[in-house]
């Protein structure tokens, strides 16, 4: 008896091996049919707008490995480990802030590593920007620790241009010794970090001296990069600074009303020739609205008489977010609703902005780019814009971050689209 239990034993055994060797089988075949998940991320349904590629139509985005996989139409979902419907939105490359000061730190009264510059993770995400360009907080002698304290550490890509001033706006006030020029280290450290740093500046000062200029101009045209002018230069004239520049040249609060610059709209409404001569020229001119750079006074009679910005830097810091900049959204609805098109508005935030940097791997969507996106809404109604004069234009369109995108990472979800729905 004790031989035939063993018997049966050894034959049952046998013929769960033979099972499950059919059962390993059926799951191998169905394995290799099954479609393999390629792609980490799916946006279906949204209206893709890529400038650099003139694509306006409503297509699907794959990310694999946090590059842009393919765009298409109807790609298949079960290729992909998640899926985001973006149907009725737009999806855009994310968007780059041309003027930011970021250079934070605790240091109170200053920008460079200061307390007036603002953390870029803060408030880059939130409003579909994955890159920001740090307009000079920095000089020569202080960018080393901006990279080590601030860029070495966020999530936001900064880039920066370099202040001709060696301490760059250690003092947060307008800048009267030159002594820490030395276009020789300027121009060292713009070799030493070229993967960060995109160009030169000059602002922030109230000499009559042109050396600040001259310098800032001579060391971005060694490095074949832009100089980018922040007009806070009150005895410099304008037709002067705009002479000066070259094309690809970069000029910021373009639209500013204030004592210390002229204007580039005259007391009677008409638009400085010489300024839109510049423009032609391939001079850029950067909006770069702040707390105090951007005046419906210029922009608009500006923008009706054929200046409208190529860029769309915010200045970004302490005060003027709270003020009537907001954020680059901000100024991107301010522009739709004087009559710009949302292709327009997104060519300005993204490919021009990518363009003017000579970063054109940045802002659009080519198959193998890095995979910065921006998801937006535009929302229709009844709302207000303000600018720096405290002046208000009202408007019917306004455009919202749903979704931002950094090197194929969500890094910003307003309403939830990328969630898991919550069984009650």
């Amino acid at each position: 008896m004790k031989n035939r239990s063993a018997y049966t034993s050894k034959i049952r055994n046998r013929h769960r091996t033979i099972e499950r060797i059919k059962l390993l089988i059926v799951l191998m075949s169905v394995a290799a049919y099954a479609p393999a998940q390629q792609y980490d991320l799916l946006i279906i349904n949204g209206h893709v707008i890529d400038p650099k590629n003139k694509i306006d139509a409503v297509l699907d985005v794959a990310v694999a490995d946090g590059k842009i996989a393919k765009l298409a139409t109807g790609i298949d979902s079960l290729q992909s480990k998640k899926i985001i419907d973006a149907k009725g939105l737009y999806v855009v490359p994310g968007l780059i802030d041309m003027h930011t000061h970021v250079f934070v730190g605790s240091k109170p009264g200053t920008f460079a590593d200061g307390m007036y510059s603002v953390s870029a993770d803060d408030f880059s995400f939130r409003s579909g920007v994955t890159t920001m360009v740090d307009a000079g907080t920095s000089g020569w002698q202080n960018f080393p620790l901006f990279k080590e304290q601030v860029i070495d550490h966020s999530q936001t890509r900064i880039l920066a241009f370099l202040n001709i001033f060696g301490t760059g706006l250690s003092s947060g006030q307008a800048i009267k010794d030159i002594s820490t020029i030395n276009e020789d280290s300027t121009v060292a450290i713009m070799q030493r970090y070229r993967d960060l740093i995109v160009g030169s500046r000059i602002g922030h000062f109230d000499g009559s001296d042109w050396t600040p200029f001259n310098t800032a101009l001579d060391a971005a045209t060694k490095m074949n990069e832009p100089l980018f002018v922040e007009c806070h230069l009150p005895q410099y004239s304008l037709r002067d600074q705009l002479k000066k520049m070259r094309p690809g040249d970069i000029i910021t609060h373009s639209y500013e009303e204030i004592t210390e610059r002229l204007p580039v709209v005259d007391s009677s409404g008409k638009l400085h020739s010489f300024v839109l001569d510049a423009q032609q020229r391939g001079v850029l001119f950067d909006v770069g609205h702040g707390g105090a750079g951007f005046w419906f006074s210029q922009a608009v009679p500006a923008f009706q008489q054929g200046l409208a910005p190529n860029t769309f830097g915010t200045d970004l810091h302490r005060f003027s977010m709270n003020a009537g900049m907001k954020s680059i959204l901000n100024i991107m609805s301010k522009y739709l609703n004087l009559g710009m098109s949302v292709n327009d508005v997104v060519t300005r935030a993204s490919w021009n902005a990518a363009k003017a940097l000579k970063h054109e791997e940045l802002g659009n969507l080519s198959e193998g780019s890095v995979a910065d996106i921006a998801i937006l809404n535009l929302q229709h109604g009844s709302f207000g814009f303000v600018d720096a004069g405290g002046k208000r234009l009202s408007g019917d369109k306004k455009l919202e971050a749903e979704l931002t995108i950094r090197a194929g990472k969500i890094v910003w979800d307003l309403n939830g689209l990328s969630a898991q729905p919550y069984q009650r």
